[in-house]
């Protein structure tokens, strides 16, 4: 066996393919990350749906799109074309989805009953579209390498450029809400989801023609949907990141969908305004020149008005813009942290840290903003390598089954991992609905302080729990750094056998 990386690869990528590949995942997190900040507020404060049935509504459109995603899986590995297996799945609903992502942020001029059933129809076609597209875009990095640090430099190509979108959408959505809408929400969820859309659509395109896949299964492996989900049973690699998986966003739902209520209800409005005027983001007294950069800020809705009214959504853009950029700091990291320690070690690290920091937030008075800024960071800057890692692992746990029988079944095992994702996203979202509802929130009204108490625990320590249970399976996670190395130079040999240059 060769400790060496030398023997891993199945050809190197360039950067236009690692670059092109990543704009796939920025695309995606316009949809993501506006259900993970935005979702549950458009749903109670926009669209008007009470916090309970929201927290329903997420909860039934998730689950679905989560059990689609094994048939999917299936699916795509069943496709044949001549542009492979998964590409062809990101162009084929490149469309559809951004005329769906606008349906499902727009309000319709129903009653509650109707703009119920329409919100839930339109979350389940988005979040079907959204299975459809991004499971087989996930498992392309089981197969456009396999070099397991070309994989782990493409998923922090991919992360950064979900990092970006990210800080794009957590940045700009609210202040562009308010801009086009001029005061009616709903037009500006219409046209700021609209213009999301169009960059959604482009970036996906881009996606489908600068990706290759060039890991193929072997052609002698016998089809059977049976023996691929019974091969993940014997998986134990597999279950481990399935139930981390399922924890994870669970966490990212339930702490996401709930940091904006903390700026609108709890933050103190007249500490915020001071912090936010020391960075020069205020109206200007009456006479008075900002400058470019001040109009530019104005512009993009980041300047707080004169009459304060939209403090909290100022301060809540700039915390998201300022976390993404320390994240993708974190995220750049992550090759060399891995490459030196392994995937593993780094990620248990991150995530033990990042409980620890995410738990403390409940503490926070407030009137502690500057506190509550440096705190998000630490926790940011523990938690980011590790988000390009855990899909890097996905692609090793491909390699551990076909290792251990001889079968590759990347789309299944991507699926049933993306099957969990959802199925986290569904429950936190669902959780938080219903915790909002228990602790007794009224949209768009000062809360009491059991209310508060709730928003606190939701950003905090009912998040942190779950990532004790994050922290709990990769410690059972049994693919260290000595036997990814093995797996990757066995299944490089094997590989040569049926596939002219592998592991060259």
């Amino acid at each position: 066996m060769s400790g060496s990386s030398g023997k891993l690869s199945s050809g190197k990528l360039s950067f236009g393919e690692k670059a092109g590949y990543s704009l796939g995942d920025a695309a995606a997190n316009f949809v993501f990350q506006t259900m993970i900040l935005f979702q549950l507020n458009f749903y109670t404060d926009t669209m008007g749906i009470t916090a309970a049935a929201a927290g329903t509504l997420l909860l039934v459109g998730r689950l679905w799109d989560a059990f689609f995603d094994p048939m999917m899986g299936v699916i795509a590995d069943r496709t044949h074309t001549r542009w492979g297996k998964f590409r062809p799945w990101v162009l084929w609903t490149a469309l559809p989805w951004g005329v769906v992502m606008v349906l499902a942020y727009t309000v319709p001029g129903f009653g509650p009953t109707g703009k119920l059933i329409y919100a839930a129809l339109t979350n389940i076609a988005l979040m079907t579209l959204y299975s459809a597209n991004n499971t087989p875009y996930s498992a392309l990095t089981g197969v456009m390498t396999g070099d397991v640090h070309e994989r782990t430099s493409l998923s922090s190509y991919r992360f950064v450029a979900a990092m970006i979108a990210q800080l794009i959408v957590g940045g700009f959505t609210l202040p562009l809400v308010a801009k086009f809408g001029e005061g009616d929400r709903a037009k500006g969820w219409q046209m700021t989801m609209g213009l999301w859309a169009v960059l959604c659509v482009v970036f996906f395109v881009i996606t489908f023609l600068s990706t290759r896949e060039r890991i193929q299964p072997d052609p002698r492996q016998k089809l059977s949907v049976k023996q691929d989900f019974g091969d993940l049973l014997r998986n134990g690699p597999w279950l481990a990141m399935f139930i981390l998986t399922l924890a994870h966003f669970i966490v990212l739902a339930m702490r996401g969908g709930t940091l904006y209520y903390f700026f609108q209800y709890y933050l103190n409005k007249d500490q915020l305004f001071a912090f936010l005027e020391r960075l020069g983001v205020t109206a200007l007294a009456a006479g008075a020149t900002g400058g470019l950069w001040h109009s530019v800020l104005n512009a993009l809705g980041l300047v707080v008005d004169a009459d304060r009214s939209n403090v909290a959504a100022v301060g809540f853009s700039l915390f998201n813009i300022s976390s993404q950029f320390v994240t993708v700091a974190g995220v750049l990291c992550s090759t060399w942290l891995s490459m030196r320690f392994g995937k593993k070690a780094v990620a248990i690290a991150g995530f033990s840290t990042a409980t620890v920091f995410m738990a403390l937030f409940v503490a926070l008075p407030a009137d502690a903003v500057g506190a509550l800024f440096l705190l998000e960071y630490a926790r940011a800057l523990a938690y980011a390598p590790t988000i390009p890692l855990l899909w890097a692992m996905f692609a090793d746990v491909a390699d551990y089954g076909e290792w251990k029988t001889g079968r590759r079944t990347t789309g299944v095992i991507y699926a049933t991992i993306i099957f969990a994702l959802k199925a986290g996203l569904s429950l936190g979202g669902a959780i938080a609905g219903w915790l909002l509802s228990a602790y007794g929130y009224q949209a768009n009204v000062a809360q009491t302080e059991r209310a508060l108490l709730g928003i606190r625990m939701m950003i905090s320590v009912y998040p942190a729990l779950f990532f004790v249970v994050v922290v709990i399976c990769l410690i059972r996670y049994r693919i260290g750094k000595t036997l990814n190395i093995q797996i990757q130079d066995e299944l490089a040999e094997r590989r040569r056998q049926f596939t002219p240059g592998a592991g060259t």
